[in-house]
């Protein structure tokens, strides 16, 4: 497809209002559930910032969410705490990558790589306002797991497909 054919695609807050949730369909029926149930309330009880990228300003290629979280210290395996040379501390703060998902209908566009960076970017900033060790995320199966361990995430040793990356990790894949 030419360049001049191919859509172009921004990044926005959630507006319950202008963005057509209904219309939206990933491979996951819980993603598809949570975007048109459940994202307007956790935006509006800020439980989940929700990020959505559209061609239009109205159609939803993907979205993704974000929230506070912490890890319990003794979680971290050994070589990575002391790589990061973590503090003593019971918890540490992170921040939960809760949802990912890419419409059905821009599947093969690297949507999925293009929601990944712009909530591992926003992350980072956000770090450097609130601090965050890491982003963590539970992938939802097997292939979501690949897909996070593809781009540099590490498993969380005692929760099956929960992984991690490190902030560090991320400063550097944003030349940092």
């Amino acid at each position: 497809m030419p360049d001049s054919q191919k859509p172009k695609f921004w990044f926005e807050p959630l507006d319950k209002k202008k963005h057509d949730r209904a219309a939206f369909c990933c491979e996951q029926e819980s993603l598809n559930i949570y975007l048109k149930d459940r994202a307007g309330q956790e935006l509006e009880k800020r439980v989940a910032a929700v990020y959505v990228l559209t061609p239009d300003g109205t159609t939803i290629a993907g979205f993704y969410t974000l929230s506070s979280y912490s890890i319990d210290a003794g979680e971290l395996p050994d070589e990575v705490a002391k790589k990061l040379r973590v503090p003593k501390h019971d918890k540490l703060p992170a921040t939960l990558l809760g949802r990912l998902a890419r419409s059905i209908e821009f599947k093969g566009l690297g949507i999925g790589e293009l929601l990944l960076f712009e909530a591992l970017g926003n992350a980072l900033i956000n770090s450097q306002k609130v601090a965050s060790l890491a982003v963590v995320v539970d992938a939802i199966d097997e292939r979501a797991r690949g897909f996070y361990r593809d781009y540099g995430f590490l498993d969380l040793p005692d929760h099956h497909n929960r992984l991690f990356i490190p902030m560090k990790t991320i400063a550097q894949m944003f030349g940092g």
